[in-house]
């Protein structure tokens, strides 16, 4: 007697290892779908825009409408007209990172192996002055500053400040302003590095006679690079790209790259001269990156 299998129904047969193997090869995909699909809308789709309005006519305007005329001598002519900004931009981001180094350095160094149970209060302390707006810290700083302020008059009489000194309104205060803001964006990524920096190699580059300034150059800030690199980056280009600062504690003489496409947006309505000044600071920043990275991985290979 022949019995049949029940059809309907029923524990279906496992699937075959190939199949099972092309689903895994996918699921990655999958995951970053999402991602990608809010960078395509949110990103993609602005940058194609701003390009395209780089383009424009530059005659044009809102009211009469912009033309697509491929002018690609807007470029040139923003160069031309804004350079100096640009430099300043890099400039004063520059000195800014060099200063927060100075101070973010020893901070996540000490936080990470010094600090003992103090840790995370120390953390919250570096991270606290984010739960406040930018442009609320910033007119703080511009309150500090200000020429009756207590710092400034304690400036003048220990004779480092002249009479008729000031520190707002100065290359200092935007320098200062941005190293203030951008400060806990270099120390969390170095705390992180140096909070799993192992202390049995620099126990043991003692026993091999090392001192400690040739221990920390040949031990602490090799290991520390990947928080070193990460941390400058994350400081620099948003530095470099800031407008508040410049803003509220310069004066147009301290005007960065930001401030000029800020006014061609908002207050000139320059769209076309806006977008290029836009594209030529992100190249410029990319440019920065690239460079600076390759720069970075030479040395840790050496």
């Amino acid at each position: 007697m022949t019995l049949l299998a029940p059809t309907g129904s029923g524990h279906q047969p496992p699937a075959p290892p190939a199949a099972r193997s092309g689903r895994r090869r996918l699921l990655p995909y999958l995951l970053l779908l999402p991602g990608a699909a809010w960078l395509l809308v949110f990103f993609g789709v602005p940058l194609v825009q701003l390009a395209a309005a780089s383009l424009y006519d530059p005659s044009g305007s809102l009211s009469t409408g912009y033309a697509m005329t491929w002018a690609v001598g807007n470029y040139p002519d923003v160069v031309q007209a804004y350079w100096p900004q640009f430099l300043r931009s890099f400039g004063y981001a520059g000195l800014a990172l060099v200063l927060a180094l100075l101070l973010g350095y020893p901070l996540a160094y000490a936080i990470a192996q010094k600090a003992g149970r103090w840790k995370n209060l120390l953390l919250v302390c570096v991270v606290a002055p984010m739960f406040t707006s930018f442009l609320v810290r910033t007119l703080a700083w511009k309150t500090i500053l200000s020429d009756n302020g207590a710092l400034v008059g304690l400036l003048r009489d220990v004779h480092l400040l002249a009479p008729d000194g000031r520190l707002l309104a100065t290359p200092f205060a935007v320098v200062l302003g941005l190293t203030y803001n951008f400060l806990p964006f270099l120390v969390l990524p170095l705390y992180a590095s140096l909070e799993r920096l192992d202390h049995r190699l620099l126990e043991a580059a003692t026993d091999l006679y090392a001192s400690p300034v040739q221990a920390f150059r040949r031990v602490t800030l090799p290991l520390s690079m990947p928080g070193l690199v990460a941390g400058t980056l994350l400081f620099f280009i948003p530095a470099s790209g800031d407008y508040i600062n410049a803003e509220l504690l310069g004066t147009p003489n301290e005007y960065m790259i930001g401030n000029v496409i800020d006014s061609a947006f908002l207050v000139r309505l320059d769209y076309p001269q806006g977008a290029a000044l836009s594209f030529l600071l992100m190249a410029a920043i990319l440019a920065v990156v690239f460079g600076y990275l390759r720069r970075a991985g030479t040395e840790e290979v050496l």
